[in-house]
């Protein structure tokens, strides 16, 4: 049964940015410009707040930019938690002319081993606050190491608090020995990162479920255009959302991640939690903007998808 609560959410975000989009002005006008907080974090918390999660945001809004990040995160309703002295990172794109150019990219500046501890305590405290804690990666290298992760999950499963990540390689690896709640990975980075022998179905379902085996209650393979894999203890589920016709791609797998943590926190079984996840990614791609949507129609639509089990 649905736990209808507005469950509470600690997110990582170790690489906060400031996005800046140059758009096509309407009836041939003048360019618009506009201004958001990106990364992937802040990304999954607004679609997480959006499906009516209370959300904190953990991460380092250091520096000129790290302030202006921070002011329009609390604009769009989201609690932080900052730390250190870091700086977040930017990025200005033209999208005018339909594909996005980017004009200039600014990295976050790494984070030294006294802004990881930092970064570290305060997630721990925050996430003890709530009822999942989602751990995500960073676009650059600001010296986030994989222990960190582990260690993480290490100390929230002794205080039996759910975890749910979105990451890759080194990072993925570690939570997976950790032994967190849900690990939620593209079919693509499963290869890459030397878990999976190949791409196909039948690849990644062998490496998840070793995968399971070592740790995770779920491991949750998103695999673009295809159904979404699902393997459990219980056994192997696709989960497919019906087709959208994409206005932008972006954000749709950090979109599921908050529905399939709003999900967890709320009780959901696990392929339904997924769903949600489905919905929320697929709608996203439909709208200008990343980890934005309407909870009434996310729900709504996440009755339309499909859940197959695998023998």
């Amino acid at each position: 049964m649905t736990d209808d609560r507005a469950p509470a959410l600690c997110v990582l975000a170790p690489d906060p940015l400031l996005a800046v989009e140059i758009e096509e002005g309407r009836a041939g006008g003048a360019p618009e410009i506009h201004v958001h907080p990106g990364g992937q974090g802040l990304w999954l918390a607004r679609m997480a707040y959006s499906l009516g999660a209370r959300v904190v945001v953990c991460g380092p809004f250091g520096g000129e930019v790290g302030d202006i990040t921070a002011h329009l995160a609390r604009s769009a309703d989201l609690e932080l938690r900052a730390t250190g002295t870091a700086g977040a990172g930017a990025l200005v794109q033209d999208r005018r002319s339909g594909e996005p150019e980017e004009i200039a990219t600014m990295p976050a500046l790494p984070l030294d081993r006294h802004a990881l501890d930092d970064l570290y305590g305060t997630t721990l405290v925050s996430a003890l606050e709530s009822d999942v804690c989602v751990l995500t990666g960073s676009r650059s290298d600001i010296g986030v190491p994989g222990d960190f992760y582990g260690r993480l999950v290490d100390d929230l499963r002794a205080s039996e608090r759910a975890v749910v990540a979105d990451l890759s390689g080194d990072a993925a690896r570690a939570v997976v020995e950790a032994g967190c709640t849900v690990l939620k990975i593209s079919h693509e980075e499963m290869a890459e990162g030397g878990f999976a022998s190949g791409t196909g179905l039948d690849d990644l379902r062998k490496a998840a479920r070793t995968m399971v085996g070592e740790g995770p209650a779920a491991v949750v393979v998103s695999r673009a255009d295809e159904p979404t894999l699902v393997v459990t203890h219980d056994g192997d589920v696709l989960v497919t959302a019906p087709p959208m016709t994409t206005v932008d791609h972006r954000g749709a797998g950090d979109s599921m991640t908050a529905g399939i943590a709003v999900g967890v926190g709320r009780g959901d079984p696990l392929p339904q939690a997924v769903a949600l996840g489905a919905a929320a990614g697929a709608l996203n791609v439909a709208r200008h903007g990343l980890g934005t949507g309407r909870r009434e129609q996310i729900e709504t639509f996440a009755q339309r998808v499909t859940i197959e089990e695998l023998s």
